[in-house]
C-alpha cells in the first residue's frame, strides 16, 4: 500500500506537471548552453616574496623604533592602498598596458607568513597576480612590488616627520608652562612674604579674640530672648507665628464686622429652629448667608495673612477663635513677634561671627606651610625645566633620524610568471548533472506548490484533521459515476453497487447517534464547508439508501440561497412557493413533502429558492412547525443544509435537529476552513 506521502506526493506531480516540466526543461536548457560554451583562455599568475628588512643597527632611538613600527603595520590593506594602485594603474596606462585599480585589487592575492630568522621573527610577504596577457601580468607585479616597497619607505619617513612635527607642536606649551611656573614662584615671593610677617606680629591672634568674645556677648542675649519668648508663648499659649497671625487678624476691622454678621446669623437660626423646619425659606436663607459669611471670612484672611500662615487654620471656626484676641493679649502677642524679630537677628548675627572665625582661624593654621608651599613651586619649577630639556632632545634625535630613515620591505623573489591551462568541461558530464539537478528542481518544484496549497488533496490528509479534533469518521465514499443522462451521480437503480456504501453510512450514523444520545437520529442536518463536496449528492443517495432499507425517509433542501436540485428525482416545485415560501412551508398552498416518483418511501421538500432573506424564513415559526411535523411522520428526515463556509444558516436549524453529518471531499476542501469549521462548531 502506497503511503500518504508518497500518494500526496504522487498528486502534486501530476497537478503541476507543467510547471516542473517547465523547471526541468530550464535546468536543462543552461546544462545545454554551459556545455556549449568554448574553453576558457589560457591564465597567467605572477608570483614573488617580500621580507621585512631586520632591525638595523641605528644611531638615533627614534630611528630604531620608526623600523620597528614599520615592520608591524605590513597587512594585506597597507599593501594594496588606493595610492598605491592608483600610481600603479597610471604607470600601466603609461606603458600602453591599462588597468583600473578595482581590477587589479581584485586579481591579486595576499598571504602574510612567518618565518624563523637568525637574530629574530621576520614577516614574509607572498604576492600573487592573475592576468590574462603574460607581459602585462609580469610588469603589472614588478610594478606593485617597487610601489610597495616605496609605500613602506614613505611611511617611515612620514612617521619621522610627524614625531618631528608633534614634538614642535608640543615645546612652546612646555616652554610656557616653565615661565609660568618661575612666575608663580617670583609672585608668591612677593605676595606671601608681607602675610608672614603680619602673622608673627600678633594682629590675627587680636581678631580671633575679639570675635570670640562678640559670640559670648550674643549668646547671653539669645539666652535672655528664649526666656521672653518662653514666658510670653506660656501665658498666650501661640507660637510666634501664630500670635503674628492672630494679631493681624484681630486688628483687622473687615473680620470683626464678619464675625459679628456670623454670630448674628448663628443666633437666628438657633432660636427659629425649634418653630420653623430646614425647608423653610427663611431658614434656607439664614443657611445661604452663613455660608456667604464663612466663604468671605476664609477670603479675608488670607488676604490679612498673605497666604502663608492658613495652614494652621484649616477651619472658619479657627479663623473665628484666632481672631478673638482682646487688647491686652494683642499687646503680648505683638511683644512675642517683636522679641522674635530680634532673636532672629541675633542668630544671623552669631552665624556670620562664626563664618568669620572660621576663616581667621584657617588663615593662622595655614602660616606653617607657607614655607612648604614656596618649595612646592620651586620643585614644580624644577619639573618643568627637565621636561623642557627631555623634548629639546628628542627633537634633535628625531631631526637626526630622517636621515637614517629605510623601507621595512625588501624583494626576497623577483616575480616569476606561469601560465594556468584549466581542462575543457565535459559535455555529457554537464548535460547529465543538468539533468539531474531538473529532476531535482521540478521535484522541488512541485512539492513547494503543494505546499502553499492549502487544499486538503487525499482522504488521509481530511481524515488527520478529524482526527485531531475528535471527530468520527463515518464512511469514505468513492467518487461516483455519472448515473443520468443528465450527468447526476444519483443512484436510481436499486441493484446499484454504491448503494452498499451509502447503507454502511446510515449503519455508521444509527450506531454513532445511538452510543452518544442512546437513540438512533431521526433528523440530521447534513453540511458542508463549501460548495462542491458533494453534500447535496450525499444526502440525496442517503435517503435511497434509507429507503430501500423500508424507512419512510425524508430528503428536505434547506439551502434557501440556490435553487431546488429536486428534479434529479423527479420533483417539481411550482412558482408560487417560491413567491410565498412561508404559505408553503405553512401547507396553505400545495403539501411541501412530495413522494419521488422513482424510489418507494423516498419523499422530497424542495427549495423555494432563492430567496433574498433566507435566515428569516428558517428561523419562522412555519418552519419550526415543518420540522416537528417532519419529524412525527418519518422514520429518518435528511436536512440538505446551505455550506457553512458560505452563511450560518445551517446552524439555525441545528436546535431542530439529532445529529450533524459533515461532507469533505479531497480536492476540493480547505484544511484551514475546515479547521476552523470544526473548532467553531465543537465550541458551539
Amino acid at each position: 500500500m502506497v503511503s500518504p506521502v508518497v500518494k500526496r506526493y504522487l498528486l502534486a506531480l501530476d497537478r503541476y506537471k507543467w510547471p516542473s516540466l517547465a523547471t526541468l526543461l530550464g535546468v536543462l536548457g543552461i546544462s545545454a548552453v554551459v556545455a556549449m560554451q568554448p574553453p576558457p583562455p589560457p591564465q597567467y599568475r605572477a608570483e614573488g616574496v617580500l621580507v621585512q628588512n631586520a632591525p638595523v643597527v641605528a644611531l638615533t632611538a627614534t630611528g630604531t623604533e620608526v623600523q620597528q613600527r614599520g615592520q608591524g603595520i605590513i597587512s594585506e590593506q597597507f599593501l594594496l592602498a588606493d595610492v598605491l594602485l592608483e600610481q600603479v594603474s597610471q604607470e600601466l596606462e603609461r606603458q600602453g598596458m591599462p588597468l583600473e585599480p578595482d581590477t587589479i585589487r581584485d586579481r591579486t592575492t595576499i598571504t602574510l607568513e612567518s618565518i624563523e630568522g637568525e637574530e629574530a621573527q621576520v614577516q614574509r610577504v607572498k604576492v600573487v597576480f592573475r592576468g590574462a596577457n603574460e607581459e602585462q601580468t609580469q610588469l603589472t607585479l614588478s610594478l606593485m612590488f617597487e610601489a610597495m616597497v616605496e609605500l613602506s619607505r614613505v611611511t617611515n619617513r612620514a612617521r619621522v616627520g610627524a614625531i618631528v612635527t608633534a614634538l614642535d607642536e608640543r615645546l612652546p606649551a612646555v616652554e610656557a608652562d616653565l615661565r609660568a611656573a618661575e612666575q608663580a614662584l617670583e609672585a608668591y615671593d612677593r605676595t606671601e612674604g608681607p602675610a608672614i610677617q603680619a602673622a608673627l606680629d600678633g594682629s590675627l591672634l587680636g581678631s580671633i579674640s575679639g570675635g570670640q568674645q562678640q559670640q559670648r556677648q550674643n549668646q547671653i542675649a539669645l539666652a535672655g530672648l528664649d526666656a521672653q519668648i518662653q514666658s510670653l508663648q506660656q501665658r498666650l499659649g501661640l507660637s510666634p507665628g501664630q500670635a503674628f497671625t492672630a494679631s493681624a487678624l484681630s486688628a483687622d476691622p473687615i473680620i470683626a464686622q464678619l464675625r459679628s454678621q456670623i454670630l448674628e446669623t448663628e443666633t437666628q437660626l438657633e432660636l427659629l429652629s425649634p418653630t420653623l423646619r430646614e425647608s423653610h425659606p427663611t431658614m434656607q436663607e439664614l443657611r445661604q448667608n452663613l455660608a456667604a459669611y464663612n466663604a468671605l471670612l476664609t477670603e479675608r484672611a488670607q488676604e490679612v495673612v498673605g497666604g502663608q500662615d492658613l495652614a494652621a487654620l484649616p477651619s472658619v471656626s479657627e479663623v473665628r477663635q484666632n481672631s478673638t484676641l482682646d487688647p491686652a493679649r494683642a499687646a503680648l502677642a505683638n511683644q512675642l513677634v517683636t522679641l522674635s524679630a530680634e532673636r532672629a537677628a541675633l542668630a544671623s548675627q552669631q552665624q556670620v561671627l562664626r563664618v568669620a572665625d572660621g576663616q581667621l582661624r584657617q588663615q593662622y593654621s595655614s602660616l606653617p606651610n607657607k614655607q612648604l608651599e614656596r618649595d612646592r613651586l620651586a620643585q614644580q619649577v624644577a619639573l618643568n625645566q627637565a621636561l623642557y630639556d627631555q623634548i629639546q632632545a628628542k627633537r634633535i634625535d628625531a631631526q637626526a633620524a630622517e636621515a637614517e630613515t629605510v623601507s621595512s620591505l625588501t624583494v626576497a623573489e623577483p616575480p616569476t610568471v606561469v601560465a594556468q591551462v584549466e581542462p575543457p568541461t565535459n559535455p555529457v558530464v554537464v548535460l547529465v548533472v543538468g539533468g539531474l539537478l531538473g529532476i531535482v528542481a521540478a521535484g522541488a518544484v512541485a512539492f513547494l506548490l503543494d505546499l502553499l496549497d492549502s487544499t486538503a488533496r487525499t482522504a488521509e490528509d481530511i481524515q488527520g484533521i478529524l482526527t485531531d479534533q475528535d471527530v468520527p469518521v463515518l464512511a469514505l465514499v468513492p467518487g461516483l459515476e455519472a448515473t443520468s443522462a443528465q450527468g447526476w451521480p444519483i443512484l436510481y437503480h436499486p441493484h446499484s453497487p454504491e448503494l452498499d456504501v451509502y447503507e454502511r453510512l446510515r449503519s455508521s450514523l444509527r450506531r454513532a447517534g445511538s452510543a452518544e444520545a442512546g437513540a438512533a437520529p431521526r433528523v440530521v442536518l447534513v453540511v458542508s464547508s463549501r460548495a462542491g463536496e458533494g453534500k447535496t449528492t450525499t444526502a440525496f443517495n442517503l435517503g435511497i439508501a434509507a429507503a430501500r432499507a423500508g424507512r419512510r425517509t425524508l430528503v428536505m433542501e434547506a439551502d434557501l440561497r440556490q435553487a431546488s436540485c429536486g428534479h434529479r428525482l423527479g420533483v417539481s416545485l411550482g412558482a408560487e412557493a417560491i413567491a410565498e415560501p412561508l404559505h408553503y412551508y405553512g401547507g396553505r398552498q400545495r403539501e411541501p413533502i412530495q413522494l419521488a416518483p422513482w424510489v418507494e418511501n423516498l419523499y422530497l421538500s424542495p427549495s423555494p429558492g432563492p430567496q433574498p432573506h433566507p435566515a428569516a424564513i428558517l428561523e419562522s415559526s412555519e418552519m419550526g412547525q415543518f420540522l416537528a411535523d417532519a419529524r412525527a411522520r418519518f422514520d429518518l428526515v435528511l436536512i440538505d443544509a446551505p455550506p457553512l463556509g458560505h452563511s450560518n444558516d445551517a446552524l439555525l436549524l441545528g436546535a431542530a435537529s439529532d445529529g450533524m453529518l459533515l461532507v469533505t471531499r479531497p480536492g476540493i476542501t480547505d484544511k484551514a476552513v475546515l479547521e476552523a469549521l470544526l473548532e467553531q462548531l465543537l465550541e458551539n
